[in-house]
Formats: structure tokens, sequence, C-alpha cells
């Protein structure tokens, strides 16, 4: 499998509508990369270029060392000769054709011997357990029969690269979790190279090696999710990911030392960085807190319980603080009464310091109330 690179790849569309910007990426041979971000970001535009369907602008694209375009050198490969697999959001079966004939039928159109394209639907179908529907027809079949069906035939003719753009959008929650267990399970046994476009934030989660967060076309990060939770770029970064979403604080930060004395109206917070920093003093700064961070404790920071939705295995609350309401997950079967007190604390080092006026991270570190 081939690793992709995408230097300075640019596409823009009309006067003053710039898609993508300036990206550069490197897809490693084997990776499950997620393009993830709002709706008009860039990452299907992006797709379609390493597709071949759309043609960039300016800059070039690599499969290994081979050049597949270059607005520079008058190069660009038609999507056939590529050798990737296009899943599409739609997913665009044959209503006439039978699960098999839906399948093989990309096969017998590159001219393969019947018996191996018999041998690669039988082989393919018990990959993605569809054996059994060889022969029924479409409307025959579940939202996530049909969705297999799709991935079985754009996987049959082996293609390096399988590009798929928002393939569960259509399916309910519950199919969709069970689709993308189906998806990491086919990218493990097949070891293909998958590059995979969402606006989901816990599908790229769950599913990739590697996320690129795109914001109106430009690489904001792109790095494994663990670390595009933990250790964001940005505040965009910080705010996209994670179920409910970051806290945001806006304190004044003066140094204590190495370390940085945080005021807010309501409480005050000494942060201590994992690694030293030369914070600016009497400065401005917003502070980045995870809701599972934010502990209920028998003593604390008084608040209030403004709302309390319990799921089961968590509660998530939000909890007032004056101004402030901070959304923070306790773990297990339990409510909280509406306008109840709670007090609370912070555990871990894992807090994230931003500059208020550049929006980017300045340090990771641990808190505690003063």
């Amino acid at each position: 499998m081939p690793t992709i690179r995408l230097v300075n790849i640019t596409k823009q569309f009309g006067k003053g509508s710039l898609a993508v910007d300036h990206l550069n990426m490197e897809i490693k041979d084997g990776e499950f990369v997620s393009l993830l971000g709002p709706s008009g970001c860039g990452k299907t535009t992006t797709l379609r270029m390493i597709a071949g369907l759309e043609t960039p602008t300016e800059g070039e694209i690599y499969f290994d060392d081979e050049c597949v375009f270059s607005d520079e050198k008058g190069i660009n490969l038609s999507p056939d000769k590529r050798n990737v697999g296009f899943l599409f959001q739609n997913y665009a079966l044959w209503p006439h054709m039978t699960v098999y004939k839906n399948i093989s039928f990309g096969l017998e159109n590159m001219k393969w011997p019947k018996d191996k394209i018999d041998a690669r639907v039988r082989e393919i179908c018990q990959t993605m357990r569809i054996d059994e529907y060889v022969n029924r027809y479409p409307a025959e079949l579940s939202g996530g029969q049909q969705q297999r069906v799709a991935i079985a035939r754009t996987l049959a003719p082996n293609p390096k690269v399988l590009l798929m753009d928002e393939p569960l959008s259509n399916l309910d929650a519950k199919l969709r979790n069970d689709m993308r267990a189906e998806l990491k399970r086919l990218h493990m046994t097949t070891g293909s190279t998958f590059v995979y476009v969402t606006h989901d934030q816990s599908e790229a989660m769950t599913l990739s090696t590697k996320v690129a967060l795109i914001k109106l076309g430009l690489l904001q990060q792109y790095c494994p999710p663990l670390e595009l939770y933990g250790e964001p770029n940005n505040i965009f970064c910080a705010d996209f990911m994670g179920n409910p979403s970051m806290n945001f604080v806006q304190m004044h930060g003066t140094k204590k030392g190495n370390d940085l004395l945080l005021s807010h109206d309501s409480f005050k917070l000494l942060f201590t960085p994992r690694n030293p920093v030369a914070f600016e003093d009497d400065h401005e700064y917003v502070l980045g807190i995870r809701p599972e961070f934010v502990k209920i404790t028998d003593s604390g920071i008084e608040s209030r319980v403004i709302s309390s939705l319990p799921s089961g295995m968590e509660t998530t609350l939000s909890l007032g603080v004056d101004d402030i309401v901070l959304s923070a997950v306790a773990f297990g079967s339990v409510d909280f009464a509406m306008e109840s007190k709670e007090y609370f604390n912070f555990e871990g080092d894992r807090y994230v310091l931003f500059d208020k006026e550049t929006e980017e991270r300045i340090a990771l570190g641990s808190l505690k109330i003063v």
C-alpha cells in the first residue's frame, strides 16, 4: 500500500472561494486517517483531490514516489490509474442487480476472468459477512447490509487505498456504532490505507490512527486522536473534540515562581505546567478544563446544579458558579437534584492553558485551588 503525500495542495472555486489552503499531509501505509471538521471546511474536496475526482488549483500529490498530480509538471493521473476505491455517502448500488452482480460488475469491466471474479466475490462477501445475501436485491436489504455491499464492491478490485466520504451518515445510531466496529475490524484484517471524511468527532476518535482537523481549508492539527483530545493546538481543536465539550474559563494570570496564579471573580487557581514555560505576567489567559476532570467532592468550590443528565454509566452535570457554567461528568448511576448545592475540585495534570488573544495553546499542567 502506498504512502500518500499532499504538498502545498490548494483548491479554489472561483474568486475568493478557497476550499483548501496549502495543505501539507503525509498518510502512511496502512493508516486509518480521518479528515474531520465542520461542514464546508474542505475535507470532502481534499478526499476528491486524492481520488482524482477534483483537480487541485496548485500543489502536488504523490503515491509513494509516483507523482499523480502536479500543476507545475502538468501531471494529472485519472482516477482509474490511481488504484483507489471510493465509497460515497449514498451507497449507489444498482437496484436491478443482485448483491453478487453489484460486486462483480466492476471486475467484469476490468476484464477479470470469470473464475477469478467468482472467487473474489465469494471471498469479499465472506469478509464482509454478507455471503448469505448474494442473491438478494438492494431493496431486500437493510441499510447496514446495503452499506456492507457497497464496501465489498469497493474493496473487490483490491484498491491500494480506500477513500470514504461520510459512509455511515445515513444509518441510525445503533447501526452506525455496529458499522464503526465493522470498519475497524476491516481495517485490521485488510491492512489497507483508509482515508475517511466525517464531521462526527466521536467517529474520528474511535476509528482513526490519525485525525486531520481542518477549519476553513486550513489544517489545524494532524495527530493520533487521543493526542488531539488531550493536547489540542488551539481553542478550536479543544472545542471541536469531546462530548460534552471542553470548559473554557477566561482568567487573569500573574507569575508565581515557575507557576501561574489564575484569578477569576469566583475563585483562584494555581496552574503548574508539566514543562517549564516563560509565562507572560499580568496577562489574560483562557483555561481549558475537560468535564471528566471536574470532580464532585465534599469540599472545594461551591456551585449549584443547573442540570443533571443521567445516562446510566455516567451523569453529565452543568454546574453554576456565579456567572460561569461548567460541565462535569460524574461516573456511575447517580443523579443530582436541580438547584442543589455541590462542591467540586480538580484532579489530573491535563488542563490546557491558552493565550486569550491568539487562542493558541501555551501549556499543559495541573490545577490547585488557592
